[in-house]
């Protein structure tokens, strides 16, 4: 078992992801008795600044994002006492030996670096640590995504940071996985014998996935005009979900079989072509309307200026493997959308016969199962049950739901931020909710064949409406299939 981190440096401290999410989760972790009492967090940034200064804007940060009743006096003061302050720039490459000293002897005990910087930087940052010596074997060094721009990039990127770091002390981070429904698809499908005879293209008709964001450009104006949905959102969040939904059983739950068989399954993607992308994938890019009754400006309008960038995609995937050979994976996502949204569906085929219809009952509608991660985290199972009576007009049947909400059922109590399991698990050494390079690589592989693909077709966003479900090309995606979205 790895060794516990000692000491925590967070690039990018000053930054919105940090105070928003980090220190909030830090802040939990501490509260809760989590994080070891030689525990120290060292926050970096290019600002010059001391370390109390920087223990204002920490205080101000929990205040600002966490329940007034979780803030305690006594447990700020002890969390702020294990925080640190040290200004380093990184773009000049200035700032690591004062950080290098300021560490002192600490830099031989376990240290965990936390890039929450531009991916442009994380080779430069990785390399300058290996020079001052922060790097040791008992090191290592967590990553946001994306982890590069496309597949070479991508490389590149993770060659740098593996000069310095060893693969199995790289902790690639994609927040979703850390969601506690995320983590229970893998409770749902391997420690029930219910769902995984089921879980395979002799049973399941399609599956779609959504993430669906009301929000626009929000501050993002400079990062996501040149990402783009297909890069922010399908790239990695998507490809993981679908990754944990379709492969196969692992031998355990230790990162490397889970991951191994992630990769299998990024692997056995099917790569889209220019013959195929245009019946196959839908681009959208909102226009101005209304979102929860508030009117919103376009895209372009937000941007200031005409762009061919995509905030809205629609993919019909499939995976060439024995499991689903023929299932289509409808993929979704987009901003300016009617509802904040992230959920899995999974539709059944329906009964081979219906036994009922001789007795009035019409048509049977084939089961679901609908995972929601967010807002809400529940499962809903939808199966045909008989309506009461005495059916003397004949039988009468129903969809009717089950219901299994994670919050009421499981009392889990106070709702975790996802940050705060993957940052114990970063500190404690657990990969397991981390992305490993290969895994990284296979989904550039299929996304840089869709980018690729819509070049050479020059395949162009369509427009639709705010506060809309995307595009009409993406409704006839599906329903050319003879389904429809689950809206």
């Amino acid at each position: 078992m790895a060794a516990a981190t000692e000491t925590i440096i967070l690039f990018g401290a000053t930054g919105d992801l940090a105070q928003r999410m980090l220190f909030p989760s830090l802040y939990n972790l501490h509260s809760d008795g989590l994080l070891a009492d030689a525990l120290t967090i060292v926050g970096s940034g290019r600002s010059a600044m001391d370390s109390d200064a920087f223990r204002g804007q920490v205080r101000q940060a929990l205040h600002d994002h966490l329940p007034s009743e979780r803030v305690t006096d006594e447990l700020l003061a002890g969390f702020l006492a294990r925080v640190e302050y040290c200004a380093v720039d990184v773009g000049a490459g200035t700032g690591f030996e004062a950080l290098a000293e300021q560490l002192g002897d600490r830099r031989g005990r376990p240290v965990g670096v936390y890039l929450s910087t531009p991916p442009s930087l994380f080779g430069p940052i990785a390399t300058a640590l290996g020079r001052v010596g922060i790097a040791c074997d008992e090191c290592r060094i967590a990553m946001e995504k994306p982890i590069g721009t496309d597949l070479a990039s991508s490389r590149q990127v993770n060659a740098e940071v593996a000069a310095v770091f060893a693969e199995d002390r790289v902790f690639r981070i994609d927040h979703y996985l850390g969601k506690e429904t995320v983590q229970n698809l893998l409770a749902l499908r391997f420690a029930n014998a219910l769902f995984e005879p089921l879980w395979n293209a002799n049973a399941i008709e399609h599956v779609q996935i959504t993430v669906a964001e009301t929000v626009g450009l929000e501050g993002r104006v400079s990062y996501y005009d040149g990402v783009g949905a297909l890069k922010d959102m399908v790239q990695n969040h998507m490809l993981q979900l679908l990754a944990i939904i379709a492969m196969e059983p692992p031998s355990s739950v230790s990162a490397t079989a889970v991951r191994d068989e992630k990769v299998k399954l990024l692997r056995s993607l099917r790569k889209l072509t220019a013959a195929d992308v245009q019946a196959h994938s839908v681009k959208g890019q909102y226009g101005s309307g209304a979102v929860n009754g508030a009117a919103v400006a376009g895209y372009a309008d937000e941007l200031g200026a005409a762009s061919k960038t995509e905030t809205f995609v629609a993919i019909k995937a499939f995976i060439d493997n024995w499991r689903w050979k023929g299932v289509p994976f409808y993929l979704r996502t987009g901003k300016r959308m009617p509802q904040r949204r992230s959920e899995v569906l999974i539709q059944f085929k329906p009964v081979p016969h219906n036994i009922f219809a001789r007795v009035g009952a019409g048509r049977l509608d084939a089961n679901r199962m609908i995972i929601n991660l967010q807002p809400e985290e529940n499962i809903r199972v939808t199966v045909m049950a008989k309506q009461p009576g005495l059916d003397r007009d004949g039988v009468r049947l129903k969809e009717v739901p089950l219901n299994v909400s994670l919050s009421d059922s499981l009392d889990s109590g106070r709702r975790r931020i996802a940050y705060e399991r993957l940052l114990l698990d970063f500190i404690e050494g657990d990969q397991t909710l981390f992305v490993r390079r290969d895994e990284v690589e296979a989904q550039w592989q299929w996304i840089d064949s869709i980018r690729d693909a819509w070049a050479a077709v020059e395949m162009v966003p369509q427009a639709y409406t705010a506060g809309s479900w995307g595009p009409s090309a993406a409704v006839a995606l599906i329903e050319r299939d003879g389904a429809s979205w689950h809206d």
